[in-house]
């Protein structure tokens, strides 16, 4: 399909700097494929009485790290400065990482980070568009207590040019059940979501189970060409245990819907689910490029934010409730107003059955 199938004007003020206080109070906009693509407007608060007790929502646990760091290269007196935004762990003291400055880079090159050399790496992988491999010169929980003294939060692009991140950042860029460390982008769909709400899901007879996806910087690359089968995704790790499969087999068996919330998790699921509409233990990277098509497997609705123009998010959930759909539900979002991005609005999609 061509790219500018997917593209649409947005306003710069629908494009959310901060996210809404309270967490839930932002707004919810339902579309429904199944009825007509019906369009309803709500709040995330009213989420437990949009779905039915033994419907289960499926979470996204990975962690957030402060994957955003500044560094020096020395080559005798010549110095150059460096930013990084690691993307992908690959061994206990590797990354992959989208680098700022990338030319200036040779392999074998050492880049120091922090004062007096709190952090470093050497250069041992370049490829185009700014990728490269480093091998630090600590790992495991050392690399994670010097990444966690150098690094910063790595807010969104769209965010990060606006504005500078700060310590509000800290807490609102982290969902409230984050375990996993490695992600470093957030899944935002899930940053509405506070322990009064979870409550009051409980009380619904709303199950939650979680799995692991660790979001790369990838998620934020344009699609730069145009056609969607010349696209390259990234790889993400990500993991759903036996237990977790178990448990989302049996929420289908006895006739409850699973929703995925965030793309993060949608995309992690249907990368585990067989051919027969079961969900598999599943570990490993997943590339997985989701675009109208595509016959899910196992997922029965979405919650997500409102996503870019031409981005590989915003063709995924026209796969899923349909590309007329979705426009018609996004040119609604702008003309009232909804928030645009990670600390925006959020959708929750059903699609035609």
């Amino acid at each position: 399909m061509r790219v500018d199938e997917f593209d649409f004007d947005l306003p710069e003020r629908n494009i959310a700097l901060r996210p809404a206080q309270p967490r839930e109070s932002a707004r919810l906009l339902l579309v429904n494929a199944s009825h007509d693509g019906s369009l309803e407007d709500h709040t995330v608060a009213a989420l437990p009485q949009l779905l039915q007790p033994g419907d289960a929502l499926v979470f996204n646990d990975t962690r957030v790290i402060p994957a955003q760091l500044e560094g020096v290269r020395r080559r005798g007196e010549a110095i150059a400065g460096i930013g990084v935004t690691l993307h992908m762990r690959i061994a206990l003291d590797r990354w992959r990482a989208f680098v700022r400055g990338a030319k200036k880079l040779k392999i074998g090159d050492t880049i120091e980070f922090g004062e007096s050399g709190a952090l470093n790496a050497v250069v041992c992988g370049k490829w185009q568009g700014g990728e490269v491999e480093l091998q630090f010169d600590a790992s495991g929980p050392a690399f994670d207590e010097a990444l966690a003294r150098v690094g910063h939060m790595p807010l969104p692009p769209y965010i990060a040019s606006k504005r500078a991140g700060d310590e509000r950042d800290v807490l609102d860029y982290q969902t409230i059940y984050a375990r996993e460390k490695g992600a470093v982008a957030a899944p935002t769909a899930g940053l509405h979501f506070t322990d009064e709400l979870f409550a009051k899901l409980d009380e619904r007879g709303i199950s939650r189970h979680f799995v692991t996806l660790h979001v790369g910087a990838g998620t934020f690359l344009p699609v730069k060409v145009d056609d969607t089968d010349e696209h390259q995704m990234h790889s993400e790790i990500g993991e759903i245990s036996k237990e977790t499969a178990t448990s989302l087999n049996q929420v289908r068996a006895a006739g409850g819907r699973v929703i995925a919330v965030g793309t993060t998790s949608l995309r992690l699921l249907e990368s585990a689910a067989t051919a027969q509409g079961q969900i598999e233990a599943w570990s490993g990277a997943s590339d997985i490029f989701i675009t109208p098509g595509y016959q899910f497997r196992f997922v029965d609705g979405l919650m997500t934010n409102f996503h870019l123009p031409r981005s590989t998010l915003f063709m995924l959930v026209c796969a899923l409730a349909g590309q007329g759909t979705m426009k018609t539900a996004y040119h609604h979002a702008i003309a009232n107003e909804y928030r645009f991005y990670s600390y925006g609005d959020a959708s929750l999609l059903f699609p035609a059955r």
